[in-house]
């Protein structure tokens, strides 16, 4: 068996470069990526005005641990967050702003991937548990908005990120790499409990 060479997507992430990917694929995302949260969809669902321009760019479902250092920031973990979460708001986020890429943990619902199929986006699974190993992805932190009305966990950040690596979990075909990890353990344990 031989390992599946990852693709590399770079900002800006195109429908056509996107809409090519197909769910089980692994990634390397490099380029602008931002952070939003529940505070962020909840102000967005609100009718607030979004803090930057998220076509053709990502947003991941993470609330980083940062260290201002002068004039920087750094960041020190940056684990993807639960993203069923976001499950009501994702679908209008998606059609209004133009993102390519959401990138999380732990899935979403069908309407989710029924937005990625009609606006050229995908889900994409990050790993949970890596959040220090993550955050060395991230080149520089870009800017952040929200930071002293919502706290750094949930402001929206804007990184820089160098081959952040993720696996296509919804793609923009319908396909779902969660849904078929279910169908396919649901018929092995059929099997074993057919075994008399």
């Amino acid at each position: 068996m031989t390992a599946t060479k990852a693709i590399h997507l770079a900002y800006p992430f195109t429908e056509e470069a996107v809409r090519a990917l197909h769910a089980g694929e692994q990634v390397l995302v490099s380029g602008k990526v931002f952070t939003g949260r529940d505070r962020f969809h909840k102000h967005f669902a609100d009718g607030g005005a979004l803090p930057f321009d998220f076509r053709d760019a990502a947003l991941f479902h993470c609330g980083p641990v940062v260290v201002q250092e002068g004039a920087k920031w750094r960041v020190v973990a940056a684990g993807p967050t639960t993203s069923v979460r976001e499950n009501p708001y994702e679908p209008a986020f998606i059609a209004a702003s133009g993102v390519r890429l959401i990138i999380g943990k732990g899935g979403m619902d069908k309407a989710t991937l029924d937005a990625c199929a009609r606006h050229g986006a995908v889900y994409l699974q990050a790993v949970g548990g890596a959040a220090a190993l993550t955050a060395q992805t991230v080149r520089r932190v870009v800017d952040v908005k929200f930071l002293e009305e919502w706290g750094a966990a949930e402001a929206c950040w804007q990184f820089e990120m160098h081959e952040f690596p993720c696996v296509v979990a919804m793609d923009a075909h319908g396909g779902d790499l969660f849904a078929a990890v279910r169908e396919r353990s649901a018929k092995t344990l059929a099997n074993l409990l057919s075994f008399n």
